[in-house]
């Protein structure tokens, strides 16, 4: 995969999930205000209808007792005429003329003292009513002979009277208004009413969440108020009550909501949870794709290099029979036994080791295809040990290399199986020998722990990094090498390793430090 296509796509990927993720967190935030400008509406029309119902209540109670005093004084009321309007209209072709007369007249109860205290007596709760006369004349002469003393009497007149309710409603408005806002604050509502007031309007609107009330006169607050009430100005919401007849009010009710946010949410909260699911659902996928491609990019990184290094594995070989058999052809080489067969065993040697190589290959397909037949026997493990030294002693000896054993397990019966376990130690024996610069000393241990056997292998080789000994099972890793070129390979004969002995329900780690060489640790169930 191109690099900068690689890098392209991880970064449109990296921008489509940072987008996904702040269009989500604004659509919250305008969700959360678009609910907060909602629930302060509906809090502002609560409170506003409570305030009232408080003074139409007020209104109600106080003209409800001066009705059934009205009505209990037996009384005459006094009455008086307070305004007359004369109204005339003449028609000179018709000779018509119409008199209208509307007279307002009062009614005084007088029950100011019975309702009110001293200070108020002055009041009086009064009706209000109009006689209403209209009056026709057919012909102007007569009301010009009114003049002369004589009775004219109308050709046709109506009357109409009745309360005047709008008067009277407005006249007692005035009157309780201004009686019940020199009553202290204790006589015109209780805590209890208020709260119910409260509760019933919140509920209609939908606002079903813990709130706090109270009432403060002149900016201080009064004894109408709930247990909890704090005041704060983010979460709390005021109206004034019991205003005046000059549209005044020395009087304001707060309610306050403690869990305003969290009743906010928590009509969120559905929607955001599903929304959370999702977006997290998209983060884990986008995390396994770029880990995918992550991965892709690495094995194909790792195949180049296996391929180039099996290239160069067989390259070598390859150059080297074509050597040999070139030096066979010449006349004077063929008539020579010796070099004849010392070429012949450089042919065979090469062919094996390319054959060792492509066996490698095959071996791992196979492990990974759970197609290698594996079967396992009672097995001495000092035994497979020893058979593996035994394979690699003609390289070791080439290098004037050592292998110290220190045999210091007392139980050592696996079942296993010998030809994969010899080639796992052999894999071992085989790196510590190619990546030691110096002359090669390696050490092999074996212990008991519990019904465990531990093997051993130590080298004073090259060492490798921390990253490097996470690593060092994956199939076609290799560490660089830094200057040392000499170290061939691809990559395969520790990943085989660890196949292997997990086949056998054993573990394989590494202990190692660069410079210090290596110290690799197989663990294997004994038989109890």
């Amino acid at each position: 995969m191109n690099k900068l296509f690689f890098r392209i796509l991880v970064l449109l990927m990296s921008l489509s999930l940072i987008g996904i993720i702040l269009v989500q967190v604004y659509w919250f935030n305008s969700s959360f205000k678009n609910n907060d400008d909602q629930f302060k509406y509906h809090v502002t029309q609560v409170i506003g209808n409570v305030a009232d119902k408080l003074e139409k209540q007020e209104l109600y109670s106080f003209a409800y007792k001066a009705n059934e005093m009205k009505d209990s004084t037996g009384k005459t009321p006094k009455k008086e005429d307070l305004l007359q309007v004369l109204f005339v209209q003449r028609n000179k072709k018709t000779n018509k003329t119409i008199i209208y007369s509307n007279t307002l007249t009062s009614e005084d109860y007088d029950i100011s003292n019975s309702l009110f205290n001293k200070k108020f007596s002055s009041e009086r709760f009064k009706n209000f009513s109009s006689k209403r006369v209209t009056e026709v004349y057919n012909n102007n002469n007569s009301i010009d002979n009114n003049a002369l003393g004589q009775s004219i009497i109308p050709d046709l007149t109506i009357e109409k009277s009745g309360s005047l309710d709008i008067l009277n409603k407005v006249q007692q408005e005035i009157t309780i208004k201004d009686v019940a806002d020199a009553l202290p604050l204790e006589e015109r509502i209780s805590k209890q009413k208020l709260l119910i007031l409260l509760k019933k309007e919140l509920e209609e609107y939908g606002v079903k969440t813990k709130f706090e009330f109270g009432v403060y006169s002149n900016g201080i607050a009064t004894k109408i108020k709930s247990d909890g009430f704090h005041f704060d100005n983010d979460a709390s919401y005021h109206v004034p009550i019991y205003t005046n007849n000059e549209g005044n009010s020395k009087y304001e009710l707060f309610v306050t909501f403690p869990h305003k946010k969290k009743f906010l949410l928590s009509e969120l909260l559905s929607i955001t949870i599903l929304s959370i699911i999702f977006t997290l659902i998209i983060i884990v996928a986008y995390t396994s794709a770029l880990n995918q491609l992550l991965r892709q990019k690495h094995i194909s990184e790792i195949k180049t290099d296996f391929i180039n290094n099996m290239t160069h594995e067989f390259k070598t070989p390859i150059a080297t029979i074509n050597l040999a058999l070139d030096a066979i052809k010449n006349p004077k080489i063929i008539e020579d036994k010796e070099k004849v067969f010392r070429y012949l065993q450089m042919i065979r040697d090469e062919n094996k080791r390319m054959h060792a190589q492509v066996e490698n290959v095959l071996r791992i397909s196979k492990l990974e295809k759970r197609e290698l037949d594996i079967t396992k026997e009672s097995t001495l493990i000092h035994d497979i040990i020893d058979d593996a030294i035994e394979h690699v002693n003609l390289i070791l000896e080439d290098r004037q290399g050592t292998i110290v054993k220190h045999f210091n397990a007392a139980r050592t019966t696996c079942l296993i199986n010998e030809v994969h376990f010899t080639n796992v130690l052999v894999n071992i024996l085989e790196n510590a020998i190619k990546y030691s610069p110096d002359i090669p000393e390696i050490e092999i241990f074996t212990e008991n722990v519990k019904d465990m056997i531990l093997i051993k292998v130590k080298d004073n080789g090259l060492g490798m990094s921390k990253i490097a000994q996470k690593r060092v099972f994956e199939k076609f890793y290799r560490e660089h090498t830094g200057d040392l070129h000499n170290v061939k390979g691809h990559g395969l004969g520790l990943a085989y390793v660890k196949r292997i002995v997990e086949d056998h329900n054993g573990q394989v780690y590494v202990e190692s430090e660069k410079g210090k060489g290596s110290t690799f640790i197989i663990k294997i169930p004994l038989i109890n």
